[in-house]
Formats: structure tokens, C-alpha cells, sequence
């Protein structure tokens, strides 16, 4: 896979992550799957939170942020562009 398109499918999921990791051009990728996997780490997160009562709508509102954050990220990546995500963009996990 190019650099477009390991982008791409590093935001599709935990699973569309590890493919793009394991068949994708890394190197260049690099920055959507740092970006696509803080995705996952909170999407995580907020599935495992949804299970207590009182945080389970907090964790359907983050959820849903979490799924614009992907669509956002899908499209910066289609585009070529390495533009960091809102709140969560500094975060690097890969080096």
C-alpha cells in the first residue's frame, strides 16, 4: 500500500490499524498511524466506560466525537495532508 492509502485505512477500525501497519508503507504513513491508533486507544477507552451506568452517555457523546475524529482523519489522509487531529493530535504513541 502507498502512503494514501495506509492512511487511509489505519482510521477503519482497530483492524484496518493492524493491516495498515503490517501491509502498508509505514514511513510514510507514520503520522495517520500514530493518529489512527490514539483513535483506537480511546475508542477503547470509551467502549470499557460505557459499561458503568452513570458515565455510559459521556461515553456515547466521546464516541461519537471519536467516529468525527476518524472521518476527519480519513479525509486529511485522502488529501495527502499530515494535519494533526484536534485535542488529541500532539499525542504521539509511535516513533
Amino acid at each position: 500500500m502507498d502512503r494514501k492509502a495506509t492512511g487511509i485505512v489505519a482510521y477503519i477500525g482497530i483492524i484496518g490499524w493492524i493491516i495498515a501497519y503490517v501491509a502498508g508503507d509505514k514511513e510514510g504513513g507514520k503520522f495517520h498511524l500514530n493518529q489512527a491508533l490514539v483513535l483506537d486507544i480511546a475508542a477503547i477507552v470509551m467502549n470499557v466506560l460505557s459499561v458503568v451506568p452513570v458515565v455510559k452517555y459521556v461515553a456515547a457523546v466521546f464516541s461519537l466525537v471519536i467516529f468525527v475524529f476518524a472521518i476527519m482523519g480519513i479525509i486529511s489522509a485522502a488529501k495527502n495532508e499530515d494535519k494533526p487531529l484536534p485535542v488529541i493530535g500532539n499525542i504521539q504513541i509511535l516513533k
